[in-house]
């Protein structure tokens, strides 16, 4: 891990409330001139402690409103097949989410579509289609409470 101290903290939070926010507007509220804010920054983003800038869209008011929470058990753990599994799944752009993780399922996926319809198709042409998956159990999101990608730095 790269060493960051108070400043280096103060940016990100910033910059994660408001990607957006200019170097201008960083420096005003640090209260240091812009050139050490910009070259912290970049810094910042070469340590890959920033990886990428990125709109966050709101699915609702495209019609995505269909949260599904998949648990997959795949039928053989074998190195090849899991790492065939983690290629295709990685893949697909309805998958927000991969994790694999320990315990009675392999993998958890985080899914949104449009609805109910929609999950049933993805799940026959594309989960399906891949051999190794021995069980999906899935759980659907009634509402969300909370939603956010902001990352505590301090």
């Amino acid at each position: 891990m790269s060493k960051i101290d108070a400043i280096d903290c103060q940016i990100l939070e910033l910059l994660q409330l408001n990607g957006r926010i200019t170097v201008k507007e960083l420096s005003e509220k640090l209260g240091l001139s812009p050139t050490p804010i910009f070259e912290r920054t970049k810094k910042l983003e070469k340590a890959g402690i920033i990886d990428h800038y990125a709109a966050v869209i709101n699915g609702d008011k495209l019609g995505k409103k269909l949260y599904a929470f998949a648990h997959i058990s795949l039928k053989d753990h074998s190195k090849e097949l899991v790492d065939i599994f983690t290629s295709q799944i990685t893949k697909l752009p309805q998958v927000m989410e991969c994790h694999y993780t320990t315990g009675d399922t392999d993998f958890i996926l985080k899914i949104l579509l449009d609805d109910m319809e929609m999950y049933r198709d993805f799940v026959l042409t594309k989960l399906f289609e891949m051999k190794n998956i021995g069980k999906i159990e899935t759980y659907l999101s009634l509402s969300v409470l909370k939603k956010s990608n902001f990352i505590p730095i301090s």
